[in-house]
């Protein structure tokens, strides 16, 4: 059953030439990738803002680092030229310099908040900013849960030592306590259940195998939302169809009478990012009931297909009132956008 998703006239709803840099002569060159919540009778979104210094000299690639010696910890760029030999430009976004892989940009996460869920009033300033020096190159794909009266955010924190997944609570997403890394490098696309199963939080995640396995989704819990364990995989990639290439988690999974529901990701062999639906026991969220055959939301819109990185579609939020799903995804590594759906008719899907 094909199922019909509709994508907000409004599109794109969030772009980098409406939000604020954070440093005098920087530009923002990505908002995108936002965690989604409901709270007080608003939407909000954590958006993920990716931002660097302006062009300077074009002989020269520049990477933005924070440097946690300063006090206060500050991001201060650094300069390779482009004919180093050890410079290796990979593509827009990141570049090597004698073997070490720099990003571009940094990223910090931005609140916007919608009465509507189409028209976002944007902070002026970040709202959580890398502060580690496991998060000395950027925060990133924020989700949000909302659990026993507190947001929990998973986050991906990126420094030289590798791509990791920490985790942080709020109850105003506005002061943030972090507790550290959960998932060491590289683990990624870490969602939390809005509440526990079987006495224990859960969550899914996604490990990068390097030498044997491939970008299998996985599922594990924990006592304390700190220390998991009791890892199983949940599922892998297709091959030949739509998330042959890599699956990941996207949105925060939530309770239907069929089990939870989540949208996920899914990539094919050349690089395609499509989203997809995926159903899991209501009693074991470890186990999974099923999943889309074709995509649900695939790049076809223009913003969804040329951008700072084309043909991506990827969420990490979306929001349930009733039966409407709304998706809030990243488009082509740029732009913040939103698209509904029937909760029924994606479960339909899946039947």
């Amino acid at each position: 059953m094909a199922v019909r998703v509709t994508r907000f006239p409004e599109n794109p709803l969030i772009t980098p030439e409406q939000v604020t840099p954070s440093e005098p002569g920087w530009q923002v060159v990505g908002t995108f990738n936002p965690g989604a919540t409901l709270h007080h009778g608003e939407v909000v979104l954590l958006v993920r803002v990716a931002e660097r210094p302006r062009a300077g000299n074009p002989e020269e690639v520049v990477a933005p680092v924070l440097d946690v010696t300063s006090d206060p910890p500050r991001v201060r760029p650094r300069s390779f030229r482009r004919d180093d030999p050890e410079v290796v430009v990979i593509d827009p976004r990141w570049f090597s310099y004698q073997g070490q892989v720099y990003l571009t940009s940094i990223s910090h996460l931005r609140l916007a908040r919608s009465r509507d869920g189409r028209h976002f009033t944007i902070d002026t300033g970040p709202t959580f900013s890398a502060g580690t020096w496991y998060e000395s190159f950027g925060v990133e794909d924020p989700r949000i849960a909302e659990i026993e009266g507190r947001y929990v955010v998973t986050y991906t924190s990126v420094s030289e030592h590798g791509i990791a997944t920490s985790l942080a609570t709020t109850k105003d997403l506005r002061a943030f306590e972090r507790r550290g890394i959960i998932f060491a490098p590289e683990n990624r696309d870490v969602s939390v259940l809005p509440e526990k199963v079987g006495g224990n939080y859960f969550c899914h995640h996604r490990a990068v195998a390097r030498h044997i396995g491939g970008f299998d989704m996985w599922a594990a819990d924990s006592p304390d939302l700190v220390h998991w364990g009791r890892h199983r995989r949940l599922m892998s990639p297709r091959a030949g169809t739509w998330e042959a290439g890599r699956i990941g988690g996207g949105s925060v999974p939530f309770r239907t009478p069929r089990g939870w529901l989540t949208i996920y990701h899914g990539a094919d062999q050349s690089n395609r990012y499509c989203l997809g639906a995926l159903l899991c026991d209501g009693d074991d969220p470890g186990r999974v009931i099923a999943r889309s055959a074709e995509p649900l939301l695939a790049p076809e819109a223009p913003y969804e297909v040329s951008g700072f990185l084309g043909n991506v579609v990827f969420t990490c939020g979306t929001v349930v009132q009733g039966d409407e799903l709304t998706i809030y995804y990243g488009a082509a590594d740029q732009y913040v956008c939103g698209a509904v759906v029937s909760v029924e008719d994606v479960l339909e899907s899946l039947a």
